[in-house]
């Protein structure tokens, strides 16, 4: 697959210590498929570690964390044909991510949702690893699917 047209994007599942993952809404996303995982793009010249740790710190205010993995590979998604925004607007056809793990070592009250406007989210919870292939948007589902599968080793169970 040429991967050229596909921007490249990072992502996170950010794990408590317990093994549950930080499950982030979407601001101004109607439900239900309104929650999903910090992920973002990955400047010029920028590490892919260096990228997830700015954008989750951007998205959510964590910053105490501690590697646990990441995937292999670039996991990429096509955005959908009725997708509009600046993303599509400059020609790129989808995203290309690699994913991280990253185990949450602060407090609650290091979630800050506001630290860097616009809000990408608007509240967050703690849930388990195997719901986010459901609770994403579905033309993102494969790519959470892997993720999933990627990161089960450091997931609880229902």
């Amino acid at each position: 697959m040429d991967l050229s047209q596909y921007r490249p994007n990072v992502g996170v599942a950010l794990f408590h210590p317990d093994g549950r993952v930080w499950f982030g809404r979407r601001a101004n996303t109607p439900p239900p498929h309104n929650w999903q995982f910090p992920q973002g793009g990955v400047d010029p010249g920028e590490d892919l570690e260096a990228a997830a740790r700015r954008e989750l710190a951007e998205e959510t205010g964590a910053v105490s964390v501690t590697p646990l993995g990441r995937t292999d590979g670039w996991i990429a998604y096509d955005f959908p044909p009725d997708a509009e925004g600046s993303k599509v607007a400059r020609g790129w056809k989808g995203q290309r991510q690699v994913w991280f793990a990253f185990r949450f070592d602060g407090e609650a009250a290091e979630f800050d949702l506001g630290a860097h406007p616009p809000a990408e989210f608007e509240a967050w919870r703690w849930g388990y690893l195997a719901e986010a292939p459901g609770l994403i948007v579905p033309f993102k589902r494969p790519a959470y699917e892997a993720v999933a599968a990627a990161f089960a080793p450091f997931a609880a169970t229902p």
